[in-house]
């Protein structure tokens, strides 16, 4: 398993928590507060779905050494 995966699996989660919250308060403060409960499934799910790309896309900057001897032009690739 390599470090970018395990940075971002333990990354994903967090991610996950803020993602979930923001989209939780878009659907409660929405017209369609009445229906949260039936749109709640698309609310995690969505939020696994940005949270993934994210937590991967955050992982290398994790790494002071990489960010240092890369630098920014290199990881953005």
């Amino acid at each position: 398993m390599s470090i970018r995966l395990q940075l971002a699996a333990m990354c994903f989660m967090m991610i996950q928590a803020v993602t979930f919250f923001a989209g939780l308060l878009a659907l409660l403060l929405s017209p369609l507060a009445r229906e949260a409960m039936s749109l709640m499934p698309f609310v995690v799910i969505g939020s696994a779905v940005v949270s993934a790309p994210l937590s991967w896309w955050l992982a290398p900057r994790l790494r002071a050494r990489t960010w240092r001897r890369e630098g920014t032009v290199e990881l953005l690739r």
